[in-house]
């Protein structure tokens, strides 16, 4: 009986004894504020550097001089006059023109190299050689632009490295610095080596999160290892490369003005001029703040909406979005 008595007493709810048990909401509620307070230096850095200086959009309506307020006696409204006066610029389709194609040659190239060397680098089982690998190709991300731009340079002048390969095949050397139809490519091949290594990270990392399994219950129902590659390795990163084509689609108007800038040169204006070195030269060098925030400003906007279609395209397509 007391052994009875004493099991019971063990398994009486705690209200009967005094104490109230914790309301599920409020444990969610502290959960969700703990989750916040983590989060909230992320946050306040986000706001203070990526929304606040958004107020200074209004200068693309205005005639702005710096130092002056954004909203005083003297200031100038002028509406979509910078906008206007952009699109109606003598140079604006080739800007629009040579930004899409070098952006698209990005796409092209560029986006996919990270992704195919990633998953052959999947595939190799020499784990020394594997390591070496990924650190060569990892080497180029951190080397400054200045430096890259400085080397490839030297390499594709008149008397550089690559004219001095071709020669000894009796091709005649060509000044490809000074070549306008050579430049795109120059561009994009500099980019893939300069960032294909430190993007496949990414990749590799998804593939590292694969349940090892999956190859196993392939290897048992007589998959090799191209069908595995293909039936489960691609679509268990398709999301990865899905959000990251989507982001690349949402900067098809913003090529790499920096490296642009430090590898063309006015001979070849017509094939390398895009729109952030225009900006560059016509209002940042004159100025114009109004006038390269309103350009700035028309980017932000097509970029967005971009963005809006390719997620939606996806979205339809391999049932996977941002939202």
């Amino acid at each position: 009986m007391k052994n009875a008595v004493g099991a019971t007493n063990a398994i009486q709810p705690s209200s009967l004894l005094g104490k109230k048990p914790k309301s599920k909401k409020k444990k969610n509620i502290k959960n969700t504020l703990i989750l916040y307070a983590i989060m909230s230096p992320v946050l306040l850095h986000i706001f203070i550097f990526s929304y606040l200086p958004m107020y200074g959009i209004l200068i693309a309506f205005q005639d702005y001089t710096p130092g002056a307020g954004f909203f005083t006696e003297t200031t100038k409204w002028v509406g979509f006059d910078h906008f206007i006066n952009f699109m109606s610029n003598m140079y604006f389709w080739r800007l629009i023109k040579n930004t899409l194609v070098l952006s698209l040659l990005n796409l092209g190239l560029v986006f996919w190299t990270p992704i195919i060397f990633a998953l052959l680098l999947n595939e190799v089982r020499a784990v020394k050689f594997k390591k070496l690998a990924q650190t060569v190709s990892y080497l180029p991300h951190f080397i400054s632009a200045v430096v890259v731009a400085g080397m490839v340079l030297s390499f594709i002048k008149q008397d550089g490295l690559i004219n001095q390969i071709t020669g000894l095949f009796g091709v005649d050397p060509v000044a490809f610095q000074n070549n306008p139809n050579a430049f795109p490519w120059v561009y994009t091949f500099t980019n893939v080596w300069k960032s294909f290594g430190f993007s496949s990270i990414l990749y590799l990392s998804s593939m590292a999160s694969i349940d090892t399994g999956l190859y196993e219950a392939a290897k048992l129902d007589g998959a090799n290892r191209a069908r595995q590659l293909w039936h489960i390795t691609l679509p268990m990163i398709r999301p990865t490369i899905v959000i990251q084509f989507i982001f690349a689609i949402g900067s098809v108007l913003n090529a790499n003005s920096e490296l642009i800038l430090l590898l063309y040169n006015p001979a070849i204006y017509e094939t390398s001029d895009v729109i952030g070195t225009f900006i560059y030269r016509d209002s940042l060098l004159n100025g114009r703040f109004s006038y390269g925030t309103a350009v700035g400003l028309f980017t932000s906007i097509i970029n967005f909406i971009m963005v809006y279609v390719g997620n939606y395209v996806a979205r339809k397509t391999v049932n996977f979005s941002l939202w």
